[in-house]
């Protein structure tokens, strides 16, 4: 399915029945009172979040949505049925805007979460209600009145508890393929992933994560250039990055510049992003051999001044995964 993140819907929620103007006719009683009855309400919309969604790709095909209006009212003071409400289902992680002003109105980030969006017209009031001592046949009512209407826009924000970020084939898909329920493409070209994936780590029966996986970065990605700009938004919700870095090329400068690259990148999308928790993941190891990969990352972890964790795995040959997973969950769960 086609991974869409951002939608716009109108919604109109219902009117309003209309109030009606009757009186009785009854055998044996000339002059009969007042019957006329209230319409019903109209229907509210509401968005309800769901976790066997995962995109907002179905807001491709419909954009508009009506609740049901109100029912007239009608003699014998009988109220007009109300008009039903309409659920609109979201993935988890929707983030709600209002349209006409760009204010985030919220983020829904539970399961089942309730969002009224828009409400449906009041009822109108038939003409029995405006009886009284002085009016006893009264010939007023009300009409129902409109419902509320919106523009609204859905930006979906994945949650995860770890997220990936690197270059295109530093190895982020392999290394969450290995770890978790994620099934995402791996070839040998740039730009193997083409959208966000989740997958759930289970590192034991009582404690496992969720890590996401978002395109490659590059260079002036911050710009709009490839593909990693359009999905950083993914990561702003997690509690912990991890950096993958190629370290099998052996070229040390080469390593490096494309370290700091990818943390101008961040910095310059955002600060606070940039300012996460973030580790550095030496991975493809194998292709180097462990004493070599310890001593290099040595280098470069003391050439860029990094004060936080470092890890050295190898995704193909599982070295360091453990140990790695066994810290993710250390960090998440001590955090928590």
């Amino acid at each position: 399915m086609k991974f869409v993140d951002i939608a716009y819907i109108y919604v109109v929620a219902g009117k309003g029945g209309d109030g009606i103007i009757s009186f009785r006719r009854e055998k044996y009683i000339p002059k009969g009172g007042p019957d006329g009855g209230n319409g019903g309400n109209g229907g509210n919309i509401w968005l309800k979040t769901s976790n066997n969604l995962n995109t907002l790709i179905d807001f491709n095909f419909k954009k508009i949505f009506f609740a049901e209006s109100g029912k007239n009212g009608s003699s014998k003071k009988k109220t007009g049925k109300d008009g039903k409400d309409l659920y609109i289902k979201v993935p988890i992680g929707t983030r709600v805007i209002n349209k006409d002003n760009n204010k985030i109105i919220i983020d829904l980030i539970n399961n089942k979460q309730l969002l009224l969006l828009v409400k449906g017209g009041s009822c109108g009031i038939g003409n029995s209600r405006f009886k009284s001592s002085t009016n006893r046949t009264p010939i007023k009512r009300t009409l129902g009145l409109e419902g509320e209407k919106k523009y609204i826009k859905l930006e979906l924000i994945l949650l995860a508890d770890v997220g990936t970020l690197g270059l295109p084939n530093a190895g982020k898909s392999t290394f969450i393929n290995i770890i978790s329920s994620a099934k995402s493409k791996i070839s040998y070209y740039p730009f193997t992933t083409l959208s966000p994936k989740l997958g759930l780590v289970k590192f034991n029966k009582k404690k496992n994560f969720i890590i996401a996986d978002i395109p490659g970065i590059i260079k002036n990605c911050y710009k709009g250039i490839g593909l990693g700009i359009k999905f950083l938004k993914h990561l702003t919700r997690c509690n912990l990055l991890l950096h993958i870095v190629d370290i099998s090329s052996q070229n040390i400068n080469h390593i490096i510049k494309n370290i700091i690259n990818i943390q101008n990148e961040l910095k310059k999308y955002n600060n606070k992003l940039y300012k996460k928790n973030r580790w550095l993941i030496f991975n493809k190891s194998d292709l180097v051999n462990i004493k070599k990969s310890i001593k290099l990352s040595s280098i470069i972890i003391k050439k860029i001044n990094w004060n936080k964790k470092y890890f050295i795995i190898s995704s193909k040959t599982n070295i360091g995964i453990n140990e790695l997973c066994f810290n993710i969950i250390k960090s998440i769960y001590n955090k928590n």
